[in-house]
């Protein structure tokens, strides 16, 4: 028989009776993965950082610095925040092996070294996965939260709960769009992202993918996932807005015929940034893994040329060193 969705609510638009779908429509057609990987190879991409990559991490790596007490956000690598909240822990898709992929040996590798250890971690107390894709959940990641922090609570989307019980975690809440819980001192809120998932080949779709909103007194997150560019994400904002502090993807969006449907590029990020109202921006999903055609110094380039094109100020979304920390208190006064 075939796989049916468990979790079906027709209506819900974004559910199907085989699993979930975008509320926009899929831009790839039969055919592209194969012309992407083509000519991909024909030409040679992604090319190299311009001055290297040993370069490029001692411009853009630097070991987290956990010390102090202060609320803080750290940018840990690709799409992997940290939040400290009155000293507990909120850790965000961290995925710190050596490669994204099913496979010790086989699959993307990290060009930048991960620059925390679960070990460095004083206290855990809550992980959000955004979806399944390797780059985001990491098996080997998270049996190390399991044994260093067995008692964590996973806030995962739809269709991810089973997966987390077969590994060993006791505390696990699935949301679906637009649910939230209470977890670490914050109410987090799951929300609508433009992306797919998949860990097999069987599995396309048959667990959900979302941003999250988090929230307390002080705070108000809204940290995007992996998504491409969508008009209904600026329902977020008119939800659960305004933000305090966002974090947008920026990486992964070469060629923009193929990836555009799952990926935003700097300039669509900058647009969202304006329309959710400029608040202090990490940009993410980028300096780790070479997922797509442009180099891994090309998103922070970009970044800035769109903010300036926009006449927006450059402070508020610039690139960040990897391993680099806000203070949360220095947000909500700027």
């Amino acid at each position: 028989m075939a796989w049916q969705n468990p979790w079906y609510d027709p209506a819900q638009p974004h559910h199907t009776p085989e699993g979930f779908k975008n509320l926009t429509p899929d831009l790839r057609e039969n055919g592209d993965l194969k012309r992407w990987r083509r000519e991909r190879k024909q030409q040679g991409l992604p090319h190299p950082p311009a001055q290297g990559y040993e370069q490029f991490i001692r411009q853009w790596c630097q070991p987290a610095d956990l010390s102090g007490s202060q609320d803080s956000v750290w940018w840990l690598g690709h799409a992997c925040v940290l939040l400290r909240n009155a000293g507990r822990y909120t850790l965000i898709d961290p995925a710190l092996s050596r490669r994204a992929s099913p496979l010790s040996f086989l699959g993307p590798q990290r060009r930048t070294p991960a620059v925390l250890a679960i070990d460095d971690l004083p206290a855990l107390d809550v992980v959000l996965i955004s979806h399944n894709h390797y780059d985001h959940l990491d098996r080997p990641t998270i049996k190390k939260i399991l044994r260093r922090f067995p008692d964590v609570t996973f806030v995962v989307p739809l269709g991810l709960q089973a997966w987390f019980r077969r590994i060993g975690a006791h505390q696990v809440v699935a949301l679906d769009w637009w649910q939230q819980t209470q977890a670490g001192g914050l109410t987090i809120h799951a929300v609508p992202a433009r992306h797919w998932s998949m860990r097999t080949l069987w599995d396309r779709n048959r667990s959900l993918w979302c941003g999250w909103v988090i929230q307390n007194a002080t705070l108000n997150f809204w940290f995007s996932g992996d998504s491409g560019y969508a008009e209904d994400l600026l329902e977020i904002p008119r939800r659960l807005g305004p933000f305090t502090l966002a974090a947008l993807p920026v990486g992964a969006y070469a060629p923009k015929w193929f990836m555009q449907g799952q990926h935003m590029d700097p300039d669509q990020a900058v647009s969202l940034h304006r329309a959710i109202g400029q608040p202090v921006t990490i940009p993410i999903h980028w300096g780790v893994f070479e997922l797509a055609d442009e180099s891994l110094d090309e998103p922070p380039q970009v970044l800035e040329q769109a903010m300036q094109a926009a006449g927006l100020d450059f402070t508020r979304f610039k690139a960040w060193k990897i391993g680099g920390q806000m203070m949360l208190n220095n947000i909500n006064q700027d």
